[in-house]
């Protein structure tokens, strides 16, 4: 036994020793590959402020910035079977998802979320990246589901956060199942009349994309986010050519007509609200009646009776009811006049003095 390295070395570094610096104190940047103090890269909502690159903001970080004093309120997903099709790779597919729980926090890869965002109510429905790539099990399916039925029941509009690499290869043809799932989910909020709007983050892909993510009236998608449904390779591969520069990046999207909007995450919440104020907003009663007054008018396009015109009583019928009617209602001679009008001697003129 080496007693001076194994005893009286570490008792003197416990002395004078410098404490150990914890690793998680700088984060470098994926893009710049400069580093950050981890304080700077809160405050900054986890975007270089080298380059701007938007790194992936912990969900729970992202749903604090969305809602009013970062205040919201959590369902519990509905519970679903786990591990049906008995999958084992080079792990038990119940033992990653015992991992992923146990380094996450959550049940599975989505959280469904609620609270005030602005004027309005808003359903939140998240991905979270970290628990096993945000893929999309049935237990994601079950909440997309919950929260389209959560919106419909408070009237409020529905936003998706997806962060995922598309479906759960674990759970087989029932991951699959949750595309068409996802989808008829959807069209019960905009049946209501209610916004669906997608937030699209790095990374969106696989079957998410496929479905519910394109689905959205409104997309907005995060600066330099990927999204698309194959990779880069496997397209390349496919179709033997060589894809264009920034290929399956939201700005090459946006200008391609697949995304509505590219937004920065610190003015992500400012465009929601305007987007859902816009949305949501209704006409008073009384406006919408007296529009409706204003274009029946304009179409009927009704001559106003001049005010010295009044209607002589006679036999005679005019237009609008008017006897003898003539233009104006004022009677005139001729079939359908008044006889007394028309022989009532015209009166002259008075003379100059």
């Amino acid at each position: 036994m080496n007693w001076i390295a194994n005893f009286v070395r570490p008792r003197i570094k416990a002395l004078v020793g410098q404490p150990d610096v914890p690793d998680n104190l700088w984060t470098k940047c994926t893009s710049c590959s400069q580093m950050m103090f981890h304080r700077d890269l809160d405050e900054n909502l986890h975007v270089c402020q080298h380059c701007g690159h938007h790194m992936h903001l912990p969900v729970a970080k992202r749903l604090e910035l969305l809602f009013d004093d970062g205040v919201y309120e959590t369902i519990e997903l509905p519970k679903v079977k786990v591990d049906p099709l008995k999958f084992r790779d080079h792990k038990r597919y119940s033992d990653r998802l015992k991992d992923a729980q146990h380094k996450t926090g959550r049940q599975d890869a989505i959280i469904v979320a609620h609270g005030r965002m602005g004027n309005s109510r808003t359903v939140v429905a998240a991905f979270d990246f970290k628990f096993m790539g945000g893929s999309m099990g049935m237990a994601v399916g079950e909440g997309l589901v919950a929260a389209a039925r959560l919106a419909v029941m408070q009237r409020a509009p529905l936003i998706a956060i997806p962060a995922s690499g598309g479906a759960r290869m674990q759970e087989g043809i029932l991951s699959l199942m949750q595309m068409p799932r996802t989808t008829v989910a959807v069209n019960e909020v905009k049946e209501e009349g209610l916004p669906f709007i997608v937030l699209l983050t790095d990374p969106t892909t696989g079957g998410v994309t496929a479905s519910f993510a394109m689905l959205g009236d409104l997309h907005i998608a995060e600066p330099g986010a990927m999204i698309g449904f194959a990779g880069r390779r496997v397209i390349e591969q496919t179709v033997r050519e060589t894809l264009p520069e920034g290929f399956q990046t939201s700005e090459y999207l946006l200008d391609h007509g697949m995304v509505d909007l590219v937004v920065k995450r610190t003015e992500l919440r400012e465009t929601l609200i305007r987007v859902i104020d816009l949305l949501m907003r209704t006409k008073a009663p009384e406006a919408v009646a007296s529009d409706e007054a204003a274009g029946a008018q304009q179409s009927l396009d009704i001559p106003t009776p001049a005010p010295e015109a009044a209607p002589v009583d006679g036999p005679g019928g005019g237009p609008g009811g008017r006897p003898g009617g003539g233009p104006g209602g004022v009677p005139v001679g001729g079939p359908g006049g008044d006889a007394a009008a028309q022989a009532a001697p015209t009166p002259a003129a008075p003379k100059a003095s």
